[in-house]
């Protein structure tokens, strides 16, 4: 028995994505909401700097990968820049097609719609708390890091081996050897950021929404 269209639709998860991009920040928020009304806020912060287009493609990116790590099947995507919808239709922004059409393959049905910014308030509203001078201080909604473009490849360290300081020292400094900066600020950041790391075998791994 073939299943009932307004059934099918009722079983569809909503993301709603929107970057933002100023002088000194790049960032995106996301929201997911299940079919019973389930939702997930993310302010996420980036540690590179993105034009607000390149936002608007990792914001659709990793909202799609959150979905596939909750093993949603059928999904519609939501955002008010026309590169975003260009993207899910090939039309635009060529070297993060790769990137949608290996996350597109998991979904049974995935839609990204074009909206006024007016109808994406919330996801724009967690882009812009994403780029705040003081985001380590919100409580109210989920805060995560994505240290390199989702285009990059995955870095990994081998730290029994000799190596040149990198982004990723600090962190190896932390973890193994409870070393952390002497600039306070600078201290207190990296700790933070610490937990989306961890060490196993002697190599670095970074735990994201892309890649483990």
């Amino acid at each position: 028995m073939e299943e009932d269209p307004s059934e099918s639709e009722r079983r569809i998860w909503k993301l709603s994505v929107d970057g933002s991009s100023c002088v000194t920040r790049s960032g995106a928020g996301l929201v997911l909401v299940s079919p019973s009304g389930w939702t997930l806020e993310y302010a996420l912060r980036f540690g590179f700097k993105a034009t607000n287009n390149e936002a608007e493609c990792e914001a659709l990116i990793v909202g799609l990968a959150i979905a596939k790590h909750l093993e949603v099947q059928k999904i519609e995507a939501s955002s008010d820049s026309q590169l975003v919808v260009g993207l899910a239709s090939g039309e635009y922004e060529a070297k993060y097609l790769s990137h949608f059409q290996s996350l597109k393959s998991a979904f049974e049905v995935l839609r990204v719609l074009k909206i006024l910014r007016a109808e994406n308030a919330r996801a724009d509203q967690l882009s812009k708390l994403a780029t705040a001078e003081e985001l380590e201080k919100n409580q109210t909604v989920l805060v995560d890091y994505l240290d390199r473009p989702t285009i990059s490849e995955v870095d990994v360290m081998d730290i029994d081996l000799p190596q040149e300081p990198n982004w990723m020292t600090p962190f190896i400094n932390w973890l193994r050897n409870g070393i952390l900066p002497e600039d306070p600020a600078e201290a207190r950041k990296l700790v933070y950021r610490a937990n989306i790391f961890q060490l196993h075998d002697g190599i670095l791994y970074e735990r994201s929404f892309s890649f483990p």
